[in-house]
């Protein structure tokens, strides 16, 4: 029998300020390929609900996956019931303004639907991208792997929201490891799932995917006779797939409010950032503009509300190098008085959305400026592509990233290939190094699935987009001894 969400809230007797359900129903099918043998192919499907009441100015969470009325009611009252007993401790007071009505659909954008290829074929074409991969003998491993998922989210309360949302998501990962004697080098498509899209099977356009993966197995062979990458300070020019997870660390997290006014702490951790940064901080210098955009059609996290009901809408975090507004929801915006955006996000049925980030991109240049010109204005630097490793502090502060594949650049040109690249920095002094962005045609989109936060854990996905960027005097270093 279907599940009736809107006869369900209508059934639940509880003396409530206010009753939200969200009804999420999600299917993954995952491929995994290793040296031209399937590894696994499997399927996994997920249905329950939320339940959300506001009781004595308090939320209260309680899910449930037997979807009858009776065990509705049920979750509903462990709902209230934790609601009044938190009431007791309460740092804040909320009210139904922080869960306004909403009503609106939003579907992600494809080309090819999910039903296009069988599993048959997707399997033969992850097979011919290991065997597209395996471009010499010194490579030792070669992998394919995908990720498609179909998401719908229902959402309806007792003040009238009625929001429905559907998803498709595909997520790709191809690698090769090459070897020869003590060196060891691995080269992927972008860095680990990076390749995360709202899309359908057009992503697995055989001639495009079969290109990235000779070129993956020739640049990981190519690695092994490589120089080391000096260390030293010098001029840096990320590509976007890197950019990807120096936005994602030293932007994403430490505008989180949450982590901001403490709640993740203990887990995930804090930030350098103080409410009264927000209007007076100069995080970065004057051509950084970062947006959070859950409206960009095909990015990975784009969507028309967040989880609560909040319209999804463009905003500025940063502009010209200031701080401005935090990634935080409704209830975080109360309680810090500070601007956030539509981030209250949940990764299932089964957790209460927390404020996580979503499409977080950095804006291009409006001046023409190509890779080539970027590179061009370099007399001496490093570009580095893909990440492959990361450590930053608790604070969101001090960090240090890995890539996967660089090229010196001298006089204005790429010119030899350099293995095990890094760099490290200080947030803000590292954006505030920032020298040049590139235009529209140097910008990438990708992603990733496993941003991690909250207790209980939630994994969710991101959305990450940027031009290709140049840095000044930044500490860079290889593996040498």
């Amino acid at each position: 029998m279907q599940f009736d969400l809107k006869a369900a809230l209508e059934s639940i007797r509880l003396p409530a300020t206010w009753i939200g359900l969200r009804e999420v129903t999600e299917t993954s099918t995952t491929r995994y390929v290793r040296d031209s043998k399937p590894q696994s192919n499997s399927k996994s499907h997920t249905h329950g609900v939320m339940i959300e009441v506001l009781a004595n100015g308090q939320f209260g969470y309680a899910s449930t996956n037997h979807l009858d009325l009776a065990n509705i009611q049920l979750a509903a009252e462990r709902a209230y019931q934790q609601a009044i007993a938190a009431s007791k401790w309460a740092v804040y007071a909320f009210t139904e303004a922080q869960r306004p009505k909403a009503t609106g659909q939003y579907f992600s954008p494809f080309v090819k639907p999910s039903d296009l290829l069988t599993a048959k074929e997707i399997n033969e074409l992850l097979i011919e991208i290991c065997d597209t991969l395996h471009t010499s003998d010194k490579i030792v491993k070669t992998s394919a792997y995908t990720v498609v998922t179909e998401t719908e989210i229902k959402l309806a309360s007792t003040n009238g929201s009625d929001i429905y949302q559907k998803f498709l998501l595909v997520s790709t990962d191809y690698g090769a490891t090459a070897q020869e004697g003590n060196i060891i080098q691995s080269r992927g498509d972008n860095g680990q799932l990076a390749r995360c899209n709202q899309a359908g099977m057009e992503v697995f356009e055989r001639t495009e995917v079969l290109n990235r993966a000779k070129q993956i197995g020739e640049q990981a062979v190519e690695l092994l006779s490589a120089e080391e990458c000096p260390t030293t300070t010098t001029n840096l020019v990320l590509a976007p797939d890197q950019m990807l997870l120096q936005i994602h660390e030293s932007v994403g997290h430490p505008l989180e409010i949450d982590r901001i006014l403490g709640d993740e702490r203990n887990y995930a951790g804090s930030s350098f950032v103080k409410l009264s940064d927000f209007g007076n901080l100069v995080y970065g210098s004057e051509i950084m503009n970062i947006t959070f955009d859950p409206t960009v059609k095909g990015e990975f996290a784009s969507y028309g509300f967040d989880d609560v009901g909040m319209t999804a809408t463009r905003e500025y975090l940063i502009k010209d190098g200031m701080l401005l507004r935090g990634l935080g929801s409704y209830e975080s915006q109360v309680r810090s008085q500070i601007s956030g955006v539509a981030s209250a996000r949940a990764c299932s049925w089964n957790r209460p959305a927390i404020d996580r980030m979503a499409n977080l991109n950095l804006e291009p240049s409006e001046t023409p400026s190509s890779l080539n010109d970027i590179i061009g204005n370099v007399e001496r630097g490093v570009y580095m592509q893909s990440n492959r490793s990361w450590s930053i502090d608790d604070y969101r502060n001090k960090f240090q990233f890995g890539c996967e594949y660089a090229q010196l650049i001298e006089d204005g040109k790429l010119t030899k290939t350099l293995r095990n690249p890094n760099y490290r920095g200080i947030t803000n002094q590292f954006w505030r190094s920032l020298k040049q962005i590139g235009d529209r045609t140097t910008m990438e989109v990708y992603g990733s699935p496993f941003c991690g936060k909250g207790e209980p854990n939630q994994v969710i996905r991101v959305g990450h987009a940027s031009p290709v960027c140049l840095f000044e005097n930044i500490e860079v270093f290889g593996g040498a001894s």
